[in-house]
């Protein structure tokens, strides 16, 4: 998710990042998942089962933003999941989730990402954008809401609250993660997109691993073994009683937002 966020900015923020070691992002083991897409899917994790079986979307449906589009938006290559497939570079598309049929509650989730190369209209002039996105309802709307792990050219990591309320720990003086930081709280009744940056910048240009460990209103964001980010007391407002209320399960949504991807190898353990 990326609310007008300025391309020479992100560029200068990432490269910031990257040259600078982490301050405490601590470095977190996970299963090796093998590169080897069929091996992978048939022989998961221990612990894990494979939530996208490699061949079709059984166990998830698409909704589009703009149902008008013909194109199909997610589709299925050598195991892979792929965006935008076989569409015009720079052509004018919309935005489409892939969300899980099935709810989750407490969960590890594993996925791999890499980008392909090309970006379409409205954010063909913007970095390239994604997300996965946790305790995902109401899905009449566009997002839907829940909690992001946003994936991002330079701020993969980065935390969105979309609908809904959470907390998480920052330095102050830059408010980004900090793990040993002050803790902040965003979100409201009347303030949909909210976010909490990453502390440090950890993608690398081929495929990147993200895990997310997810404990009902709660949840680490790992990138290629970094804690980048984290989540508390997350949320849900009921507008007919006027009360938050906590937000600990919902469905897993993969985003397509204007820029080819790759998302495969996704596993999940449930808790």
């Amino acid at each position: 998710m990326n609310c007008s966020i300025n391309l020479f900015c992100c560029i200068i923020v990432g490269c910031l990042f990257s040259c600078n070691p982490a301050k405490n992002g601590a470095e977190v083991v996970s299963d090796t998942v093998s590169h080897d897409i069929e091996t992978s899917i048939r022989n998961p994790p221990e612990g894990y089962v494979a939530l996208f079986n490699g061949t079709d979307f059984n166990g998830w449906h698409i909704i589009k933003q703009d149902e008008s589009y013909p194109a199909d938006l997610f589709s299925v290559e050598d195991g892979m999941i792929r965006t935008y497939k076989g569409l015009a570079e720079h052509s004018d598309q919309t935005f489409a989730e892939l969300i899980t049929d099935k709810e989750y509650e407490s969960f590890v989730l594993e996925l791999e990402y890499k980008w392909g190369e090309h970006k379409f209209k409205p954010r063909h002039e913007s970095v390239k954008d994604a997300g996965v996105l946790f305790h995902g309802f109401d899905e009449d709307l566009f997002w839907a809401s829940g909690a992001e792990c946003q994936i991002q050219e330079g701020d993969t990591g980065d935390l969105w609250l979309i609908g809904v309320r959470g907390s998480t720990t920052i330095d102050h003086s830059n408010e980004h993660f900090d793990a040993a930081g002050k803790v902040a709280t965003k979100g409201g009744p009347d303030d949909r997109y909210r976010s909490f940056s990453r502390n440090w910048y950890w993608e690398k240009p081929d495929w990147n691993k993200v895990v997310l460990e997810v404990n009902k209103d709660a949840a680490r964001f790992l990138l290629n073994g970094k804690l980048v980010n984290e989540v508390f007391d997350l949320q849900r407002y009921y507008k007919d009683v006027d009360e938050w209320r906590p937000l600990t399960k919902g469905k897993i949504l993969l985003q397509a937002e204007g820029a080819e991807i790759f998302y495969r190898n996704i596993f999940i353990k449930e808790l």
